[in-house]
């Protein structure tokens, strides 16, 4: 049968050619695509490595601010505490109606104290929430490449500081 004399030669064909298909298969994508995805995908990843500790090292800047305004916080307020001490030492000494007189100015006084510290408590809070909100854009845009409002994020960011 001439048919099976044959095959040897068609078999040895379809080998050469299989292995030829194969090593050009393995150089264009193992040799020529795999490195290019890999670098694409160890960039993607430093990239939001790095955007992490961006929004970690924003974090701690926060965190440091809501610091120092509790310490203005009770430094105004122990000021406030000792002015309104020596007043009340003073007028101790005076009479009734100049007592009278020294506990209104004391009043004034300590509420606009506590008036300056509610300003100074919400502009640190406002500083903290627009610093959160920047950071969870970014980070959401980082990881999940979706573009999200400015106001979309400052109220996400309110309702997870309101919620606790």
């Amino acid at each position: 049968m001439p048919q099976l004399n044959q095959l040897m030669l068609v078999y040895q064909s379809q080998w050469f050619w299989l292995l030829l298909c194969l090593a050009l298969i393995y150089f264009l994508i193992g040799r020529g695509m795999v490195p290019k995805i890999e670098k694409v995908v160890d960039d993607r990843n430093d990239k939001i490595a790095a955007d992490l500790a961006a929004a970690e090292k924003a974090r701690a800047a926060a965190d440091e601010a809501e610091d120092r305004a509790r310490a203005a916080e009770e430094d105004a307020r122990s000021q406030a505490q000792s002015v309104t001490a020596e007043a009340k030492a003073s007028a101790a000494k005076d009479t009734e109606a100049l007592l009278a007189k020294v506990d209104a100015e004391i009043g004034d006084k300590v509420a606009a104290a506590e008036a300056s510290l509610a300003e100074a408590r919400a502009k640190a809070l406002e500083s903290l929430e627009s610093v959160a909100a920047e950071a969870a854009r970014d980070v959401v845009s980082k990881v999940s490449g979706v573009n999200v409002s400015v106001d979309q994020a400052a109220s996400s960011v309110k309702a997870v500081l309101a919620n606790g």
